[in-house]
């Protein structure tokens, strides 16, 4: 963790209400786990007064993108910075994904990724990491209509399947990604037990978690909790598991599907 001012490189709108900010790093990005976040204040004035928590979306040799939601008044203030202008960061923050917590190597080297809505925003930097190690990736994403949904291209040259899930059925199925999921899983695990990682509402992550149980799949989940701190100190973001609570910012904000009572 480390507190650091970092220089815009770009700042964009990708879709309705959907931007994606770079920054450059200070310091070489490798260090770096998908999963992990910075806790940024978005300008320089008093209010808004706490920090905001943003997932990394990619991360490159000296330089991290960040893929966020304008919801209320500080990412109203961050969709408006510019190029050059400076940031004031905390960070990497947490714990990431792990590719496997035994080996450190995929396990058959098959994984499931599966977006909600905002959660696609820290699995492009995982899909990334895992087909670095030369894994075969399905990549399940569900938004409300076609025009929420993001990433699409980046995961379509970083996975082997990608299917897509709208309320709406303006793209792709029509209805909850967890009901397309659970329609193609017969033919993905005829073949392999793939590991799944899933970010999204809680929803979802806790629909994910019963199908990873049936099914016996390792399954990790991002969580999204409101934070103040980000690193432990105001205990806001506890989160119940079965060994006791834990904070989503310190202990998380990525754990074991299974150890979190939903």
């Amino acid at each position: 963790m480390k507190l650091f001012k970092a220089r815009i490189i770009s700042n964009n709108k990708i879709a309705p209400d959907h931007y994606v900010l770079s920054f450059k790093m200070p310091h070489a990005a490798g260090g770096v786990k998908p999963g992990q976040f910075f806790n940024i204040k978005v300008n320089d004035a008093c209010a808004p007064l706490l920090r905001r928590p943003f997932g990394a979306h990619k991360i490159n040799r000296n330089k991290i993108e960040i893929l966020y939601k304008v919801v209320g008044k500080a990412t109203e203030i961050l969709a408006a910075r510019k190029k050059g202008g400076k940031l004031d960061i905390i960070g990497p923050l947490g714990n990431g994904f792990t590719i496997n917590p035994q080996t450190g190597k995929l396990a058959n080297r098959q994984a499931i990724i599966v977006a909600g809505g905002h959660g696609v925003s820290p699995l492009i930097a995982l899909a990334k990491k895992l087909s670095d190690y030369g894994a075969r990736i399905a990549v399940f994403i569900g938004a409300r209509t076609k025009n929420h949904v993001v990433c699409r291209e980046d995961f379509k040259r970083l996975c082997a399947k990608l299917y897509v899930a709208t309320e709406d059925g303006t793209a792709g199925y029509k209805g909850l990604i967890t009901d397309l999921l659970t329609a193609k899983l017969k033919n993905i695990l005829a073949h392999n037990t793939p590991t799944m990682y899933a970010c999204g509402p809680k929803t979802m992550l806790k629909e994910i978690a019963g199908i990873a149980k049936r099914h016996r799949m390792h399954c990790q989940v991002s969580l999204e909790e409101y934070m103040a701190c980000g690193i432990g100190t105001c205990l806001g973001c506890a989160v119940k598991t079965k060994t006791g609570y834990k904070l989503v910012c310190k202990d998380g904000p990525v754990f074991n599907a299974k150890d979190i009572v939903w």
